[in-house]
């Protein structure tokens, strides 16, 4: 009953888009998005797997300083990066006001059930976050990943906040555009459920190929996850909050406990 409520509601545009316009729009937002960090990752984990030495030898790093030794420097590139890249995410919102479909509130991304997104996204991040930690770890032990370093940024004031700040947009970034509205469109051009799941899925997995084939995998299974509760929820809410989650917790544990735990790997 869900699934066809949802096929109803993603029915073409009532002002006659055309299918072929749907798929160059789609297109076009996913090469200015995460379908170009998805061949970015794949050309770095090429580039990975050729180097002399194992995966796990290796370092993927997030949150890097763009101006060592010049903090505000530093500060205003890390603030220019999180900003530029939610510019996807108002181009979605665009679209999806010229569709008539109301923005973002569309896709469930607003502020009508605070309570209840942030309730079901806590759930969510507390339940992925010890699995999702623990295949890390066994990826990596088996050499199919490389070490991800979440943050390499000095010991400045802004250095806290700028990883929450990061965590969120990326949260914000992902599941707007891969679940949202790649399911949206996918749905309007006539996909099955299945298909479309899928789509979303790899699309999520393939741009943290730079991890490793852990990442990958790791990624892949999340997005089924996310894909199946934003169709049982109808709202991206809850999954910006447990990916925000996930990331803070990445982010700012692995700043806390980096070389001060044994279980935590670091380079």
């Amino acid at each position: 009953m869900q699934v066809e409520a949802g096929r109803v509601a993603d029915s073409l545009p009532e002002r006659g888009v055309s299918p072929r316009i749907l798929r160059s729009e789609t297109v076009l937002v996913l090469a200015l998005s995460l379908g170009a960090s998805g061949v970015s990752a794949l050309i770095s984990f090429v580039g990975s797997v050729t180097r002399p030495g194992g995966l796990k030898d290796q370092a993927a790093r997030l949150n890097t300083s763009h101006a060592p030794g010049r903090p505000w420097l530093d500060l205003a590139w890390q603030l220019f990066g999180i900003a530029s890249a939610l510019v996807p995410v108002a181009l979605v919102a665009h679209l999806l006001l010229r569709e008539g479909a109301g923005g973002l509130r569309v896709l469930g991304f607003d502020r009508r059930r605070p309570g209840t997104d942030l309730g079901r996204g806590a759930l969510i991040a507390a339940g992925i976050g010890s699995v999702g930690l623990g295949f890390y770890l066994l990826a990596r032990a088996v050499g199919g990943n490389l070490t991800v370093v979440p943050e390499s940024l000095p010991d400045v004031w802004w250095k806290y906040p700028v990883l929450v700040l990061s965590a969120v947009q990326n949260a914000v970034l992902e599941e707007v555009i891969v679940v949202g509205y790649l399911l949206r469109r996918l749905g309007q051009l006539g996909w099955t459920p299945l298909a479309a799941l899928a789509a979303s899925s790899v699309l999520r997995g393939s741009y943290h190929l730079y991890q490793g084939i852990g990442g990958f995998l790791g990624n892949m299974a999340m997005g089924v996850v996310f894909v199946l509760l934003h169709r049982r929820w109808q709202r991206v809410g809850p999954l910006v909050v447990a990916h925000s989650l996930l990331d803070i917790g990445a982010f700012v544990g692995y700043a806390l406990l980096a070389g001060k735990v044994s279980w935590l790997p670091t380079v």
